[in-house]
């Protein structure tokens, strides 16, 4: 389904092409985790979002509990990934205090283990494949499947791909997408999906109990909203942006689908950290077991790895991003919808 040579099948060192075992084998030593480090970052994250909580709660002024609800809502998306790559065994693999803290954070934030492993797993091992790639990711359909596809077809995918569904993943791809759907459809495999929604639905109750329906938008809604936006259009561009590849069976490699169907989202050092180098991506999918702080260092490390398919968050590249809908194999490229079909 592709032409010509791939970036990971390119990659030369010391005046040789270096295969992508080697690639991978050249990033082993950096999946050395750090426990300090990592407790270091856990709980002093955790720390300051408790604290912004508590100053949106009781800090009198209207302009400042705003600020801090988008802070609470930014610290929480660190969170987020730093969760992520606990999943992964990449930060405390060893640590059962870690795990059950890390379970439950993941019912506090929408992605309950059960699902949130099984689905971003079968994301890391089928990413840049055309079939298969939808679960746990964005779907991806070639421009001949989406023209000959059912009208409802057609909307069911439009639909998970549009823009506001991304911008609401609060309500589309988490609280719907990592809780009620997966319950519903394996209600013994996914108890912890329905307790995420349990525990979500209590503190809202609470906090419109005690504190009243504002303090609940702004304690819960706003920062859940802010952190899901953020995180659902990472996930999307970082897997959808005008570069990439998407390759059939006979064409698919893990390493190419890193190098070659992940992003290097380039960001502030300040949105870096907040997103707790989630921008490193076309590194995460080539070794998932590299902690989230030793990433940079990997691209310093490894000249090979300097030169990524790069996309940022300007709205030029934004909307560059949102406006790809379907693969077009003739072109080998991801591209907007047909004019005869919109």
């Amino acid at each position: 389904m592709t032409s010509g040579l791939a970036l990971a099948d390119t990659i030369t060192l010391s005046g040789r092409n270096r295969t992508g075992t080697e690639l991978i084998l050249a990033t082993k030593p950096f999946t050395v985790d750090d426990p300090v480090k990592s407790w270091w970052y856990i709980l002093s994250t955790t720390a300051l979002w408790l604290a912004v909580i508590a100053g949106t709660l009781w800090i009198p002024y209207l302009a400042a509990k705003l600020a801090l609800s988008v802070l609470s809502g930014l610290l929480l998306l660190r969170l987020f990934v730093i969760y992520h790559d606990q999943q992964h065994n990449a930060i405390l693999p060893n640590s059962k205090l870690a795990e059950w803290m890390m379970r439950g954070f993941g019912i506090l934030a929408l992605s309950p283990s059960s699902i949130w492993r099984s689905s971003h797993n079968h994301h890391h091992n089928h990413n840049s494949k055309i079939k298969g790639s939808h679960i746990g990711s964005f779907p991806i359909m070639t421009k001949e499947h989406y023209l000959k596809a059912s009208k409802s077809a057609r909307l069911i995918y439009l639909f998970m791909r549009h823009p506001l569904t991304i911008l609401f993943g609060y309500l589309f791809v988490f609280l719907h997408g990592m809780c009620l759907r997966p319950f519903v459809m394996k209600p013994r495999q996914h108890l912890d999906c329905l307790l995420a929604l349990l525990v979500h639905g209590g503190i809202a109750a609470a906090l419109i109990y005690f504190f009243g329906w504002q303090m609940w938008l702004l304690v819960q809604v706003i920062p859940h909203f802010i952190t899901y936006a953020i995180g659902s259009y990472l996930f999307y561009a970082q897997h959808n942006f005008p570069d990439v590849a998407f390759y059939d069976k006979a064409g698919w490699t893990y390493e190419r689908a890193a190098l070659d169907s992940s992003s290097y989202m380039k960001t502030s050092k300040l949105m870096a950290w907040f997103s707790a180098n989630i921008g490193y991506h076309h590194i995460h999918h080539l070794n998932a077991r590299i902690p989230f702080y030793r990433l940079p260092e990997v691209l310093k490390a490894m000249p090979e790895l300097q030169k990524p398919k790069v996309t940022t968050l300007s709205p030029r590249d934004i909307l560059r991003c949102l406006r790809l809908k379907v693969w077009d194999t003739e072109l080998q490229r991801m591209v907007p919808l047909p004019s005869s079909t919109r």
